[in-house]
């Protein structure tokens, strides 16, 4: 017999599909001085999506015949990547616009790769799962390669592409492999099925979920997945590298999440220390190279890269008991949250110096405190929270995972002091561009940022102090919507 569908569980996705549909439909009748009405009519839409999730709330839906599930911890996420859709959205309008790209199409391709992010958190089926990721990646291939002039686009966008398609043949041969163990394809019939198989065939469902982890390993840009990273970013328009290094991150994360907390947490003696390897190798090949770098974009590439590294550490501290693995998986959530806070605001500040100066250099940022106060200090507080200094939202993210490491023991503690030395040494690449704000000489007439820029980084300022003042706004969150027990 049919399953009926529950709507009201999927308002959130149809919601914002429809709003897909309507930006490629209205902007073949808009002429091309008023298509940058797309961006205003996608803004309504995700407020629309926003609504229905947050009406949500308090509730457990199930559809799809257990494929896709609304909880609290699909709905912190929800509501997170509308969040951050918003964001991107303010900081894309005079970028894109100004840049002459084809709007409609971009806005219909960012909105699509959005609902990809929304089904992830709900997925509790590989192939739903498998779905999600797709959708969260195809767009984003066209997306990294927008600017058709640019031959640093074309080509960041044809490795990001060539990397993806091969990353999604390595997990699908994977989850065929869990599959034909298991005969089911739902992550907890997984979970009961794999507890179930004759110790054996130990090593084939290692096999096979470590294949399962590269794929979302490439999402996350994590060692030695990372090639595409920096290019892609660099040759991307930026709010494009702000989608990719924030909600496309945050997606791949979350898939993480649901497979090892769900799917695969039997296994966790067996993987937990091929994550501690991921995380180290991840972190401190992401610092060291960063150090190297002389432009923005691929300065917060290897950020990126490093910080991919801090959010898995969490996972190789699973396996020493529900206590343990709930400590770790909120420790993980909450700094995918604070991350996201302290990014978005370095790439709009990003997106302000570009529009004088494309090439974003280092030197590109010089003496912008006299120019542009606001940028300066937004800048000079989003790197040092990136770095994990206080008074900033960025010290909290990294020491909730560094009490998780050291209350876990063992191996935790060498992983805290690891993740210790790695902070230590990103302090010297996170200061190098509020340095030349600061202290280098550069133009003296005023940098105008487009009012929708400021309002961002003025709003992610007062988040990333308010985090750092009142730490629970968004450390409580994680606890209550967790995966981890019954």
């Amino acid at each position: 017999m049919p399953q009926a569908i529950d709507y009201r569980a999927i308002l959130p996705e149809l919601v914002l599909a429809g709003t897909v549909l309507s930006v490629v439909v209205v902007d073949a009748f808009l002429r091309p001085p008023r298509r940058w009405l797309a961006m205003p009519l996608s803004l309504a839409g995700v407020l629309g999506a926003l609504a229905a999730a947050l009406s949500l709330v308090g509730e457990e839906r199930t559809t799809f015949g257990g494929a896709f599930v609304v909880d609290d911890f699909a709905l912190l996420f929800k509501v997170f990547f509308l969040v951050v859709a918003v964001v991107v959205l303010a900081i894309s309008l005079r970028y894109i616009r100004e840049g002459r790209y084809y709007q409609g199409e971009y806005y219909f391709l960012l909105l699509t790769s959005f609902l990809g992010c929304l089904l992830m958190p709900s997925s509790r089926d590989l192939l739903m799962l498998f779905l999600s990721l797709e959708l969260v990646s195809a767009p984003a291939f066209l997306m990294a390669a927008f600017r058709k002039a640019d031959v640093r686009s074309t080509e960041g966008g044809l490795k990001f592409f060539l990397i993806g398609v091969l990353s999604t043949a390595v997990m699908l041969y994977g989850m065929s492999l869990v599959y034909g163990l298991t005969g089911a394809t739902g992550l907890r019939d997984i979970a009961a099925r794999l507890a179930e198989l004759p110790a054996g065939q130990g090593n084939l469902v290692l096999a096979a979920i470590l294949l399962v982890v590269a794929g979302f390993a490439f999402k996350v840009s994590a060692v030695p997945f990372q090639f595409w990273a920096p290019d892609t970013y660099e040759g991307a328009p930026v709010p494009v590298a702000a989608f990719l290094a924030v909600a496309s991150q945050a997606a791949g994360f979350a898939g993480l999440l649901l497979l090892m907390f769900q799917a695969f947490a039997g296994q966790a003696d067996a993987w937990a220390p091929v994550f501690a390897a991921l995380s180290v190798a991840t972190m401190t090949v992401g610092n060291l190279i960063a150090l190297q770098q002389r432009q923005a974009i691929r300065l917060l590439a290897y950020s990126g890269i490093a910080q991919s590294g801090y959010i898995l550490l969490p996972f190789a501290l699973a396996g020493a008991g529900p206590a343990t693995d709930r400590a770790a998986f909120a420790a993980t959530v909450t700094y995918i949250l604070i991350y996201a806070v302290m990014n978005l605001g370095a790439y709009a500040v990003c997106v302000a110096v570009a529009r004088e100066r494309p090439g974003l250099l280092f030197r590109d940022f010089a003496g912008i405190v006299r120019r542009a106060p606001l940028l300066a200090v937004g800048m000079t507080l989003f790197m040092v929270s990136l770095a994990g200094v206080p008074p900033t939202g960025g010290f909290w993210a990294k020491f909730f995972v560094f009490t998780a490491a050291i209350e876990r023991g063992g191996i935790g503690v060498w992983l805290a002091a690891v993740m210790v030395v790695n902070s230590v040494i990103s302090l010297y690449y996170y200061l190098a561009i509020p340095r030349e704000m600061v202290f280098a000489d550069g133009e003296e007439r005023p940098l105008v940022a487009p009012v929708l820029v400021r309002g961002v980084v003025a709003l992610a300022i007062v988040a990333i102090v308010a985090l750092f003042v009142f730490p629970d706004l968004l450390a409580r969150a994680p606890q209550g919507a967790t995966l981890v027990g019954p």
